[in-house]
């Protein structure tokens, strides 16, 4: 279930692009991609222990990133609507598309991570 969903993700994006003949909205789709990698990978240096007061400024930055990113993957459409590159419902499929695409992903990567800890 969860391929089909982002299967349809990325239809919606690429739609977006080959429906209108621009292919300016498939860098939103990278940076959708590209979203998760910073928090899985600075994720790891985050403690789990409820008496030690440190900070992981580690796992803040990844955290940061990621914000970063899925910002950027959002504005990116709108902007590109907003100066007249792309119409309104390519960047409509563009966003949607993009945001399966993510949520797919976390989705996927939660229900991992909590099956890994049962273990």
């Amino acid at each position: 279930m969860a391929s089909q969903i982002n299967a349809l993700g990325f239809l919606l994006s690429f739609l977006s692009c080959a429906l209108y003949g621009n292919w300016l909205p498939l860098i939103s789709v990278i940076l959708f991609v590209l979203t998760p990698l910073p928090n899985s990978i600075f994720g790891n240096y985050t403690t789990n222990d409820v008496l030690e007061d440190s900070v992981s400024h580690v796992a803040d930055v990844g955290r940061f990133l990621t914000a970063v990113l899925m910002v950027s993957a959002l504005a990116l459409p709108i902007t590109l609507l907003h100066v007249g590159i792309i119409n309104s419902s390519s960047a409509f499929m563009s966003i949607s598309g993009g945001l399966l695409i993510y949520s797919t992903m976390m989705i996927y990567s939660s229900i991992v991570t909590r099956n890994e800890v049962q273990y």
